[in-house]
């Protein structure tokens, strides 16, 4: 698999527990990056752990290895025309992930994730690992 990837929480997450899968998926892969929201809820899981330091020490290796990024205007637009059709369409997902796959298209990278209410996402490349 060639290309940019963004990477959803789960597959992060996976990455963090050395998920043998998707550490054979990013062997791989010349490029992967995360989004701001993704980043939050890794640090949002982290900070509600049993160990804190230790994970947030691990996040914060992750985001190292990876491209950020944040949102802004586009982003904003993408999410309100992603979630309108989505209501539309009488197939909701979490706002997070509204924000995941704004990202995703404004970038015009390939999701890899392991929710399959992505599919629901009109114009969005998705990989599940």
């Amino acid at each position: 698999m060639n290309g940019r990837h963004l990477l959803d929480t789960n597959v992060a997450i996976a990455i963090l527990k050395a998920d043998q899968t998707v550490l054979d998926h990013l062997a791989n892969d010349d490029d992967f990056l995360i989004s701001a929201t993704v980043a939050g809820e890794l640090f949002y899981g982290a900070l509600n752990s049993a160990n804190v330091d230790e994970n947030v020490l691990r996040i914060r290796s992750l985001l190292a290895d990876a491209v950020l990024l944040s949102c802004d205007e586009t982003t904003a637009r993408l999410y309100g025309e992603v979630k309108t059709r989505l209501r539309q369409k009488g197939r909701p997902i979490p706002d997070n992930d509204i924000w995941i796959a704004a990202s995703a298209l404004q970038h015009s990278l390939v999701l890899v994730t392991r929710d399959a209410h992505f599919d629901d996402v009109e114009e969005l490349s998705i990989v599940h690992w």
